[in-house]
């Protein structure tokens, strides 16, 4: 699949100050965005991203707030919604690291792991999919909406069919 959606920047060609990037997504851009987070459809995107590179201490800081409104199914009524999303982050790369740099390190529980820079460049479109992939709501619902679950049988039905009851009888 073509990517569609892509704002890469190489990290050799990064100035020392703050830079502040905006991403909005076009129609097309939509449509590959929803494939991506496997939504049913993507309505807005966009993000306002900041990247500061560190070359003393090998580090990039990006950070910034992304917005989307996506269309999901509801788990409970199996209709097509739409709710917003925005999510705030922060995280850092570490220019010196490779991936299985990486996966040799041990980490703590608490501990910042930076991301890995791959191919000498950083994806900002990559990274504001991330951020909203990772806030979806795993079991999502209309606001308002709850499960009620109602047993199809009373009392007497349930404890007649445990196999537990059954037991006790050959018991005796």
């Amino acid at each position: 699949m073509q990517n569609l959606f892509s704002y890469p920047l190489i990290i050799d060609e990064l100035t020392p100050s703050e830079k502040k990037y905006h991403l909005k997504a076009n129609d097309k851009q939509l449509i590959y965005i929803s494939e991506i987070i496997k939504v049913i459809d993507t309505k807005s995107f966009e993000a306002d991203i900041f990247v500061k590179p560190d070359k003393k201490n090998h580090r990039i800081d990006v950070w910034g707030k992304v917005k989307a409104e996506i269309e999901q199914m509801s788990v409970i009524s199996l209709e097509n919604f739409v709710k917003p999303y925005e999510t705030e982050f922060s995280l850092f790369y570490d220019t010196t690291l490779n991936e299985e740099d990486l996966h040799s390190m041990e980490f703590e529980f608490d501990d910042e792991v930076p991301d890995v820079v791959i191919g000498g460049k950083i994806d900002l479109a990559e990274i504001a999919m991330e951020q909203i992939a990772l806030v979806l709501d795993d079991f999502p619902r209309k606001d308002g909406e709850t499960f009620n679950f109602e047993s199809e049988f009373d009392e007497e039905t349930t404890k007649a069919a445990n196999p537990f009851a059954v037991l006790q009888k050959l018991k005796k």
